[in-house]
């Protein structure tokens, strides 16, 4: 990616309303910073506060492991060059048990051995849906149902398809790396 200036703004939390100033807050306490991302969204407070409750719906609820989510956002990611996501979500992947050989190597999942079948399948999920959702064969969903139930492949979907919109809302704009304590202005 091209790197220059960001291309919006970033919403400082003293210009921030109430809610959007609540949400700061919050991520200031659970991470130590609020994402430059969550800042530029901020410029309208209703879809941040909607894509905050989706965002925390797809990887705090469901039954699949928060590790498996973050597998297949750092691979939509990497698929979509989102050096932003990748710079977080990297880092919350590898917190989680995953190593950096594993995640640095995700595009040759599949000869590997230190992931799962359904790992795999899950890795394939994202691939496809990134790539080409249009033409995902119907046998392709018969092996992920060996492996989870239609609920589980909702949850996968839901974490895929939100980041293929992290990542080109991010790349589109530039949106620049969160640093530690960024966002407590």
């Amino acid at each position: 990616m091209l790197k220059t200036q960001p291309r919006i703004s970033r919403v400082p939390r003293r210009e921030a309303t109430e809610a959007v100033a609540a949400i700061y807050d919050r991520y200031m306490q659970t991470r130590g910073n609020v994402p430059n991302m969550f800042r530029t969204m901020a410029h309208r407070p209703e879809i941040f506060a909607t894509m905050i409750a989706h965002f925390e719906a797809i990887l705090t609820t469901g039954t699949l492991p928060t590790k498996l989510k973050e597998l297949v956002i750092v691979r939509t990611s990497q698929l979509n060059r989102c050096e932003y996501c990748l710079g977080s979500h990297t880092q919350i992947a590898m917190k989680l048990g995953w190593s950096r050989e594993q995640l640095d190597d995700l595009a040759n999942y599949q000869f590997r051995d230190d992931f799962t079948p359904a790992e795999k399948a899950a890795l394939s999920l994202a691939e496809q849906m990134t790539l080409d959702s249009n033409h995902i064969p119907d046998e392709f969903f018969d092996r992920l149902h060996e492996f989870y139930d239609e609920g589980e492949i909702v949850e996968l979907m839901a974490a895929i398809g939100m980041f293929n919109y992290f990542n080109r809302f991010n790349n589109a704009l530039q949106i620049e790396p969160t640093k530690p304590g960024e966002g407590a202005e």
